[in-house]
């Protein structure tokens, strides 16, 4: 059995027909073509799926997808501006080298993007709180925070 699923999706109202059993991961990448949030886990310990729903970071492979009716869910695709410029937060990302191989990136954005929202000057601490559900295989905790700080110091003076 499917059930109609309306929900707004990075500011777009969407409809799409879901199972019970499917997940928001499996209705954002199967049926919508939205990329950025990753199958890495399927169990919610990696954060490579991150997205936010209501303005709060959950993990897509355990949100079931009627659980959205209604809402807003955003996604990386919500960062880009008409003209296709980067979001000031995935320059700064870009510039600290904060994104190595790519595939947390979307899930460490929307966590520190998240945080930034509530916290527009966040302490270090709180920048590694935020991302700490998030795993980098690479390694690049560093860089990730540091260009959460860097946007943070910069954001000011653009």
């Amino acid at each position: 059995m499917k059930y109609n699923l309306a929900f707004t999706l990075n500011g777009s109202p969407v409809e799409v027909l879901v199972r019970p059993e499917d997940t928001l991961l499996d209705i954002l990448r199967e049926k919508l073509d939205v990329m950025s949030p990753k199958r890495g886990c399927d169990s919610g310990d990696c954060g490579a799926c991150t997205v936010m729903l209501d303005n709060e970071p959950v993990r897509s492979c355990l949100t079931i997808a009627l659980t959205v009716a209604n809402r807003e869910v955003r996604t990386l695709e919500s960062f880009v501006d008409h003209e296709g410029k980067l979001d000031p937060l995935q320059q700064a990302f870009h510039e600290e080298g904060a994104a190595q191989c790519g595939f947390c990136t979307p899930g460490m954005l929307m966590s520190a993007k998240s945080l930034l929202e509530k916290n527009p000057n966040p302490t270090r601490k709180e920048i590694v709180s935020a991302i700490s559900g998030n795993i980098c295989r690479c390694g690049a905790y560093h860089e990730i925070i540091d260009a959460v700080e860097s946007f943070v110091n910069h954001k000011g003076k653009e």
